[in-house]
């Protein structure tokens, strides 16, 4: 005679492992999704609104296509290319303009990472900036290269890290302006049971060839995200708000 009340208990203590077995791939997928070194092939779409952009007030969007692709070199270091094509739809900015909407400039980047303990990963490699723009005010018509590094460190639920690069044009329209841009983007992450994460990840950007007054864009904000699965797919999908506490003259609210 079957005993009803072990075997409800087994199937019990059965369905408890699994779960938990899913919650810990769910936990481990959020980490490595939120770290920009990480050995794990993604395709993020991020999609930015930029609100009250222009001496008309107008807004911006810009959907940024990330594909992420990492190369075992060794047992200690890993290749991770990066490649940012951006996607512009921006209503008219001053007086006189028309809509535009096609492509930025392309951004790709190289990172040679490697582990320096057991929480600590950094990466250092080049960045550049191919002229990919389909118009001319979606971007200048030079040719960018300049050095990228980034550190994550992931401590139990977090996951902590900096990036930043600089990038210099050296070949181009000579009529279009100079690129002298500095990115850095710090990002902080918590992650919570069954996906739920809360997030910060703005991106702060400086143009040195503008006058101090015009030169530094400082967002400051966050969100909350979380991984599931459809299917055998991973899925990660967030939702964060920023406001520019600093902004050049005609630059985005939030």
């Amino acid at each position: 005679m079957v005993n009803l009340r072990l075997l409800l208990a087994a199937l019990f203590s059965l369905l408890v492992s699994v779960d938990q077995a899913i919650a810990e791939d769910t936990g481990a997928l959020a980490k490595q999704s939120q770290n920009p070194i990480a050995n794990l092939i993604s395709v993020p779409f991020q999609n930015n609104t930029n609100f009250n952009v222009g001496t008309l007030g107008n807004d911006q969007n810009i959907l940024n296509i990330q594909p992420v692709i990492p190369f075992k070199l060794n047992e200690n270091w890993n290749l991770i290319t990066r490649w940012i094509m951006p996607v512009i739809y921006q209503r008219p900015r001053v007086p006189g303009n028309r809509s535009d909407i096609g492509l930025g400039n392309f951004n790709p980047s190289l990172v040679f990472a490697t582990r320096a303990g057991p929480n600590i990963t950094p990466g250092v490699g080049p960045t550049f900036l191919p002229p990919t723009r389909t118009d001319k005010r979606l971007g200048p018509d030079k040719w960018g290269a300049g050095p990228t590094g980034v550190i994550v460190w992931t401590p139990g639920q977090w996951v902590v890290g900096v990036l930043a690069n600089n990038i210099w044009s050296f070949a181009g329209d000579s009529a279009d302006p100079d690129v002298n841009q500095f990115l850095l983007q710090y990002f902080i992450n918590y992650n919570m049971a069954h996906g739920w994460y809360l997030t910060s990840a703005p991106i702060i950007t400086a143009d040195w060839t503008q006058d101090s007054h015009n030169r530094w864009t400082l967002p400051f904000g966050g969100g909350v995200g979380r991984v599931f699965k459809i299917g055998s797919q991973p899925v990660n999908m967030s939702l964060t708000a920023y406001d520019n506490v600093i902004t050049p003259d005609f630059g985005a609210d939030w």
